[in-house]
């Protein structure tokens, strides 16, 4: 298996699965794979990279004993470009999760949007699915909701979930709770049969999301099948949640609650296939899709450690995540950093649109992680490191093939009003006319 980070500015796939490591010659049996992958967590969550309330002792203990990768770079600073880079390989420009609406570029998956993930694009369970897996996804899907997005049409053998992030609740007229799927058909709605409540932020999702994948560890083991396991659960996305055990025990308040919730649900996961005695035999990548989000901070952000900025930003807070390799007998012991707090800095951090595209902002991340201190443009050390930038970024235009951007068009018929299954439940919802129109980003 080839995995490898990369520490470099921009865009970059950061997680490498080779299918032809997987059946590498004399390899004995083919390993399982779990993905564990949070949503809007910072790199300063985990207290290995620093967070001083320490209330991630099963993710440290992870680290530990596996490999912390602190220089570890999601593909794009938002959930669904991020999740669509990591399933495929590509970047969000070639796998056609961006927009060309006006000067925007970065765009998600809200419900009223009418793309998704192209049948184009190869997707890492259906390379494992071709070498005998079985693949699950559990938590938040975020590649489209419309039927030909579904999950088990791109390589998934089973899911439990919802298509979009748990945002709610709605009245079911101007726009339809989220709805959360077994397999091909929703089981119900977030707000309804699977509540949140805003008020306490208390939910029970991580823990039928826990118990999903211990179900599914469970079951592959005694079929003897090699697994995938993509558990893509969102408590940490705002409005942050998490069940009643959790609740009012962190040092963090709410969003701290979620964090040591996820953190023990890891902790059980680590002991199961340690207990199966199969953890030899599984290779285990936790990591986020992008930074914590700070337009949510503090009772419902987490912490980017001293990197700049956060999620919807391209710093470093936006793009570096806490990254975990966990494989025993396969993978050494790792290590650990701590960089001293950045600042917010005149000039760099703005509130408008900035053209940087000739002269971008150069930062030495060496000697200053927060990136607070770009150099001048006048100075021989950015000229120098321009004129290395200038030829690989101008190699990647001339070779640059833009997917088809699948998140241009949003229409408020092409919501959730009637998943499959809906009939059975008695929660089919009629949809509005369907008014195509551009989709407006703030991004």
């Amino acid at each position: 298996m080839a995995l490898y980070a990369k520490a470099t500015r921009g865009p970059q796939l950061l997680l490498v699965l080779s299918a032809i490591g997987l059946l590498a010659a004399g390899a004995p049996q083919s390993p399982n794979i779990v993905l564990l992958l949070m949503d809007d967590m910072g790199w300063g969550d985990l207290g290995v990279n620093g967070e001083p309330s320490r209330e991630t002792p099963n993710l440290d203990r992870m680290a530990i004993e596996g490999m912390l990768f602190p220089n570890f770079y999601s593909a794009n600073p938002l959930c669904s470009p991020s999740r669509a880079a990591l399933l495929t390989g590509r970047l969000p420009i070639r796998n056609g999760f961006y927009t060309s609406n006006a000067h925007a570029r970065n765009a998600y998956t809200p419900q009223e949007i009418m793309g998704g993930i192209p049948d184009s694009e190869l997707l890492l369970p259906e390379l494992l699915k071709k070498a005998g897996y079985t693949n699950k996804i559990v938590g938040k899907w975020h590649l489209g909701h419309r039927p030909q997005f579904h999950p088990l049409k791109h390589g998934f053998d089973e899911w439990f979930g919802s298509p979009n992030c748990h945002f709610g609740p709605y009245d079911n007229k101007v726009k339809p709770n989220i709805p959360v799927y077994r397999d091909w058909e929703m089981v119900g709605r977030f707000y309804e049969e699977f509540p949140i409540n805003l008020k306490t932020g208390e939910a029970n999702l991580t823990q039928i999301y826990l118990q999903e994948a211990l179900e599914f560890i469970r079951t592959q083991h005694a079929r003897q099948s090699p697994f995938f396991l993509y558990w893509a659960i969102d408590a940490t996305h705002a409005p942050v949640y998490a069940s009643r055990p959790f609740l009012g025990t962190s040092h963090r308040g709410r969003y701290g609650d979620a964090v040591r919730e996820i953190d023990d649900s890891v902790g059980k996961i680590l002991s199961l296939l340690q207990n199966l005695g199969i953890s030899k035999n599984t290779f285990v990548f936790f990591t986020s899709d992008n930074g914590a989000a700070l337009i949510s901070a503090p009772k419902e952000g987490g912490s980017n450690g001293p990197f700049l900025c956060g999620k919807q930003t391209t710093f470093e807070g936006g793009m570096r995540e806490p990254a975990i390799a966990w494989w025993p007998g396969h993978i050494a012991a790792g290590q650990g950093i701590d960089f001293c707090p950045g600042q917010n800095v005149s000039g760099v951090t703005t509130h408008s649109q900035e053209e940087h595209t000739k002269l971008p902002l150069i930062f030495h991340l060496g000697r200053d992680p927060g990136e607070r201190f770009p150099f001048s443009f006048a100075s021989d050390e950015y000229q120098d490191a321009l004129s290395r930038i200038t030829p690989v970024v101008q190699q990647h235009q001339m070779s640059l093939v833009p997917g088809q951007p699948q998140l241009n068009v949003c229409n408020q018929a092409v919501m959730n009003w009637a998943p499959p299954g809906c009939e059975k439940l008695g929660k089919c919802l009629t949809p509005p006319e369907s008014v195509p129109e551009k989709c407006s980003w703030s991004h």
